[in-house]
């Protein structure tokens, strides 16, 4: 037995150009393709189906369509929501309780926490929607020692699924350490962690998993990351995930200077496909200005769908010599006198400086911020 473990889709997310909608939409197609060739016997969707609460009918219409698809290779589906599925306000109704008669022929929503079976089998399913810090995750807390004791009765797998952060994944993510979970359960299906993460602990009944995103969000900057899903085996004791990397518009990080952008650039052309223009990043060192690459728009806008840059200003280091002490206060007085006024400068340098017993502290300050000013005169 297997399934597909599928999470932050993100379908209907906005995109200036409308062929990186449709990509979105490609790799959600392809990954359900991938999991009816390999022959699942379910699918796990574990949140961020949608980008917004109030997905977009194309977003809606593609899902439907994908689904009902795998329920007629006999493939069932379930899912959770993420932060990105649920609306803001409480009084507001979730997507997919509004499609929830169309939506039951198709899927099964796990996200209450009641524990279900797979069909006749052994493998027990338990899903949260995503809760937000505070309050909602200390109750999820709670919950966990309750269905941590109904899966330790068990004697085959048991799946938990969740759409949170953990600080071992993530070094911003904070909802829980990963010794928080539930310890019985043979597969941790999780999602909200835009990176693949994969890891086994020994205080947890099975590997612990985040697939990422199937696509770049449109926050996320360009890079040449693989995008994909796990296709778990359990047909043994242990559960044992693969990786399956979707195949995806190519995309390319190019580090350079603007006098080899051309260069690099036409390098690059040479290897696309004509058929799929990629993306591109340019990171660009020893930057002083944008009419230094502008000859070059045009050639990026022609052959790539989408490029942005990044760049690093050409700063040269100015060392300061012994000589220039001598300088510093004499410098900075001037320059307080310039923008606080002579009267504010006087107290300064001639009454609350000479009085303090940091000196060495404030002369550190003045020192570190002589070196701005000494940078700013040679630029």
């Amino acid at each position: 037995m297997k399934f597909a473990h599928i999470s932050d889709t993100h379908l209907g997310q906005y995109r200036s150009k409308i062929d990186r909608e449709n990509d979105t939409y490609d790799a959600f197609s392809q990954a359900i393709a991938k999991s009816i060739e390999e022959k699942v016997d379910f699918v796990i969707l574990s949140g961020d189906i949608f980008d917004k609460s109030k997905p977009p009918n194309k977003a809606i219409v593609l899902l439907m369509q994908q689904l009902k698809l795998l329920k007629q290779n006999d493939i069932e589906t379930y899912f959770i929501l993420g932060d990105h599925d649920q609306p803001k306000q409480s009084r507001e109704k979730p997507i997919h309780s509004i499609f929830k008669e169309n939506l039951a022929d198709v899927a099964h929503h796990i996200g209450d926490g009641v524990p279900i079976t797979f069909k006749d089998s052994n493998v027990l399913l338990v899903g949260f929607d995503h809760q937000e810090r505070g309050v909602d995750v200390e109750e999820l807390k709670k919950k966990f020692q309750e269905i941590d004791s109904v899966a330790k009765e068990r004697k085959g797998h048991s799946i938990l699924v969740l759409h949170q952060g953990i600080t071992e994944a993530h070094e911003f993510a904070d909802d829980f350490n990963a010794n928080e979970l539930p310890k019985n359960f043979t597969y941790y299906a999780l999602g909200d962690i835009h990176a693949k993460f994969e890891k086994k602990y020994d205080f947890l009944g099975g590997p612990l998993t985040y697939p990422g995103p199937i696509e770049l969000s449109s926050k996320d900057p360009i890079s040449e990351v693989a995008r994909g899903f796990y296709i778990v085996d359990i047909s043994g004791d242990e559960a044992v995930p693969n990786w399956i990397e979707l195949k995806l518009r190519p995309r390319f990080v190019i580090e350079t200077t603007p006098t080899k952008l051309h260069e690099k650039i036409n390098e690059l052309i040479s290897k696309i496909e004509p058929n799929q223009k990629p993306l591109l990043r340019l990171i660009i060192s020893e930057f002083n200005g944008w009419d230094e690459i502008r000859a070059e728009t045009e050639l990026l806008n022609e052959h790539f769908l989408d490029w942005t840059y990044k760049t690093e200003n050409n700063k040269q280091q100015f060392p300061i010599t012994i000589a220039d002490f001598e300088d510093i206060h004499e410098k900075f007085r001037e320059l307080a006198t310039k923008n606080v006024g002579n009267e504010l400068a006087e107290l300064a340098f001639d009454k609350i400086y000479p009085a303090t017993d940091e000196k060495e502290g404030i002369s550190e300050i003045i020192i570190e911020n002589y070196k701005k000013f000494k940078e700013a005169e040679h630029e």
